[in-house]
């Protein structure tokens, strides 16, 4: 290289092609083989720090050929590989290397089997390559390279590391331990008779100190949810996405120091308490389970903003936006260094989404109590909305980032080019985006309804505000194209629309904001050719300036946010749900139950496939969510107090997916029996 030449720019670590093993807070991220080899995202991670960046199997110093990979839950991965020069003469092998990684939070176990079938005894030495870097998060995600840190304890079979916020130690039993540069090598000597088997471990065990969140101490009580489905692509899908979620399970302290539970957004980057995230990723559950919610809405109230804080964006009533450990670095956008607090507000949908999220838990029949509790901080969160999200008093909710170094977009879509017109421009805070609008209409309506049915006062104020809120969006989002009319993604600083087509029109749908004509001029857009991929709804038209099939938030399709889409469409009734709903679940089934934070744009008539966003997270909280909402849409499964147990049924029509059995779905917590027939008639047992 020579010598003048600009050293190589920092990206960000692509993961599309690795390996995860996975119990939040702990993750294991590997090739495809098990290896976990120095640079980009893999390691051992526990919470917001890279643990171990190597850890690199041999035998006999040669690294031995990966044959096969698989495995049965998201928490233990199998790799099978095969040493070739060990073994009898001739093209089959006889030896064999199996590696077993077991995640659990705070712990990680491999083991290393060598089976033999030769006919002489087989004598080898196994060896593994370890280093830890220690390395924060943020700096991971940027790309940034860190040296190796050395451990205590090397001439043993127990190496130790130490920071101030974790410790980490390894055991290695009956190993050999030397230095080796900036690397720890331990072996063991193996002899394997025929046809026996000689297996090897290691044990990892990982404590942070000041951790802002930590695995829950109890298991998830969530009923077992099954599809039997002539459609062989949602049995697999439900399952895997329950999974996923299950091993997303994180907690904090709540009122009182109490546990309360939530699901941690997404591996790797966002394996804590994000409000947005975790209340849509609980609304979605709600047929599945009301617990999930209301500790959710709980930790979250406990967070609620009591004072003005331009640096953390904390005002009161507001509900917050993230939680960490330590200030987190986004790196550069718009010429500012942006990073963010340890805990912080910038969000300016995540409290018309807390007051949702708290209607829909009382209506999924909650326990009454509980709900009750929370009423104080439901009115703060409506005063919230008209007495800071409208901060110039339009009835309008805006955001502008007032501390120079927070995110300069805060609605769902908050990367920084994410607010485009037609022509590819960026639009400049403060922004009233479209779909808030329909969250706060619908918070104001729903938690004045609840307010209501619990004798509390005050309510009128909350349902003028959302009227005048209305009649304001009406007049003010709506502009037109060559095709018709369509509501603007927002409002820029001088109140001017934004216009450019969007799925953030999608939000709309089953708010309340839109009329019967708006209604139906929005789901028309939505399944447009421009809109709808074949695999759900791009973020931007494709006939878009700024349009690009991989753009994060211009072009890509989001599983959360089709499913938001049609989750209104089923609100709605309208006939574009069976399409929108066979496109969300053809993508979903691509992914093999696992669908990743957004995927390309691209056309499915042009690409068979979805193509991966190399940089998207997997699991993902609202993408693994997406499919219970999915099966939610296609069913028509809705709260019904009137019925003995609590849900009423509409299937989409035309019901493409043959007879279908769902067990584990319903309210008041029970789990009714749903079956639907082949022509999509629905009974309940």
């Amino acid at each position: 290289m020579d010598a003048d030449a600009a050293p190589e720019q920092a990206r960000q670590p692509w993961l599309h092609d690795l390996s995860l093993t996975l119990a939040a807070p702990t993750q294991v991220w590997s090739a495809a083989d098990g290896q976990v080899a120095p640079g980009g995202l893999s390691g051992v991670h526990h919470g917001d720090r890279r643990v171990l960046c190597l850890l690199h199997l041999e035998v006999d110093g040669q690294q031995p050929t990966a044959v096969a990979s698989y495995e049965v839950t998201g928490d233990s991965h199998t790799f099978v590989s095969v040493p070739r020069h060990l073994g009898d003469p001739g093209p089959d092998p006889t030896v064999r290397l199996v590696r077993r990684r077991d995640v659990e939070p705070g712990l990680v176990r491999e083991s290393y089997t060598v089976a033999s079938t030769a006919a002489a005894p087989v004598s080898c030495q196994v060896s593994l390559l370890v280093a830890a870097d220690l390395a924060p998060m943020d700096g991971v995600k940027s790309g940034a390279a860190y040296p190796a840190v050395p451990a205590d304890g090397v001439g043993g079979s127990v190496l130790t590391w130490q920071s101030d916020d974790l410790r980490a130690v390894l055991r290695l039993p009956g190993a050999r331990t030397v230095q080796q540069d900036d690397q720890v090598l331990a072996t063991w000597d193996v002899v394997v008779p025929p046809g026996e088997q000689v297996s090897h471990e290691l044990l990892l065990t990982l404590e942070a100190t000041d951790a802002a969140v930590f695995a829950p101490r109890r298991e998830a009580g969530w009923p077992s949810v099954t599809v039997d489905s002539a459609d062989r692509r949602l049995g697999p899908v439900v399952r895997r996405s329950l999974d996923d979620l299950r091993l997303l399970r994180l907690a904090a302290p709540g009122p009182g120091g109490a546990e309360e539970e939530f699901i941690g957004a997404g591996a790797p980057w966002f394996l804590t308490l994000f409000g947005r995230d975790s209340l849509w990723t609980a609304r979605m559950l709600m047929p599945v389970t009301t617990d999930l919610a209301m500790s959710t809405l709980r930790l979250l109230a406990h967070h609620q903003g009591r004072r003005t804080d331009d640096q953390t964006a904390e005002e009161p009533g507001k509900i917050l936006h993230e939680v960490r450990s330590t200030a987190f670095s986004l790196g550069e956008d718009d010429g500012a260094d942006r990073h963010l607090p340890p805990v912080y507000y910038g969000t300016i949908d995540a409290t018309p989404l807390w007051a949702l999220t708290l209607h829909d838990a009382w209506r999924w029949a909650a326990p009454e109590e509980e709900v009750e509790q929370l009423l104080p901080a439901l009115e703060r969160a409506l005063a919230w909305q008209v007495e800071h999200g409208d901060a110039d008093g339009d009835c309008l909710l805006e955001y502008v980032d007032r501390s120079g170094h927070g995110l300069s977009n805060q609605g769902w879509k908050d990367s920084g080019d994410a607010v485009r017109r037609n022509d590819g421009s960026r639009a400049s805070s403060p922004l009233a985006l479209a779909e808030v609008q329909g969250y706060a209409y619908a918070a104001a309506i729903r938690g004045a309804d609840l307010l209501e049915s619990y004798g509390r006062p005050g309510t009128d104020r909350w349902r003028t505000w959302a009227d005048r809120l209305r009649a304001e969006f009406g007049r003010r989002f709506w502009v037109e194209d060559a095709v018709g009319a369509f509501p603007a993604i927002a409002l820029d600083r001088d109140k001017r629309p934004v216009v450019s087509l969007t799925s953030n029109i999608g939000h709309l749908l089953g708010t309340g904001i839109l009329d019967p004509e708006g209604v139906d001029l929005v789901a028309r857009r939505l399944v447009s050719g421009d809109m709808l991929s074949g695999f759900g709804i791009r973020t931007l038209s494709s006939h878009a300036a700024g349009y690009s099939p991989t753009g994060y938030h211009v072009g890509s399709v989001w599983p959360h946010d089709t499913a938001i889409c049609l989750a209104g469409l089923a609100a709605e009734q309208r006939p574009e749900t069976a399409e929108v709903g066979e496109a969300l679940l053809s993508a979903l089934s691509a992914f093999d139950g696992r669908p990743p934070e957004l995927f390309a744009g691209d056309a499915a008539s042009a690409q068979p496939v979805p193509l991966p966003y190399p940089a998207a997270c997997r699991p993902q909280a609202w993408s693994a969510a997406a499919a219970v909402s999915l099966v939610t849409s296609l069913l028509g499964l809705r709260p019904d107090p009137t019925a003995d147990d609590g849900i009423a049924l509409a299937p989409v029509r035309p019901w493409s997916f043959g007879a279908t059995s769902i067990r584990g779905l319903g309210a008041r917590g029970r789990d009714a029996a749903i079956e639907v027939s082949a022509d999509g008639e629905a009974a309940k047992g």
